[in-house]
């Protein structure tokens, strides 16, 4: 699926801890469907993030950094995975932390994110 891993930048930097900036409240939306692995086409997949309709974020799943698998195996020597978890495995470059934020700037009311993975579909919040 889809998760949309928001964050509260005004929150997330008030502590050494970024959990609070990332735990509010309608926070982590995720959808819109479920799709199984044997029905989806990781090796070339892309994910694409626009706000506002402008591309902020592009790529193929492949140039993920750490491979589902991988993720899995590593978080299962930690925690327990139960049926349902969900893990959040990093987002794409082309977020505004780290970037010149006059050329972005942070999301604001009314902005609408969308999130398309292919082959899965188009997750879309819009920010109040």
């Amino acid at each position: 699926t889809i998760g949309n891993d928001v964050s509260a930048r005004s929150l997330q930097f008030r502590g050494s801890q970024w959990i609070l900036g990332k735990s509010l409240d309608n926070f982590a939306p995720i959808g819109p469907t479920i799709v199984s692995p044997d029905d989806f086409d990781f090796d070339n997949a892309t994910i694409t993030t626009t706000v506002n309709g402008e591309i902020r974020q592009q790529a193929k799943l492949q140039q993920m950094m750490f491979k589902p698998d991988a993720i899995i195996e590593f978080v299962s020597q930690y925690i327990t995975l139960q049926e349902g978890d969900i893990i959040f495995t990093g987002t794409p470059s082309g977020v505004v932390l780290g970037k010149n934020e006059s050329k972005y700037g942070w999301l604001k009311s009314g902005d609408t994110v969308s999130i398309s993975i292919s082959g899965i579909g188009t997750l879309v919040n819009q920010f109040k």
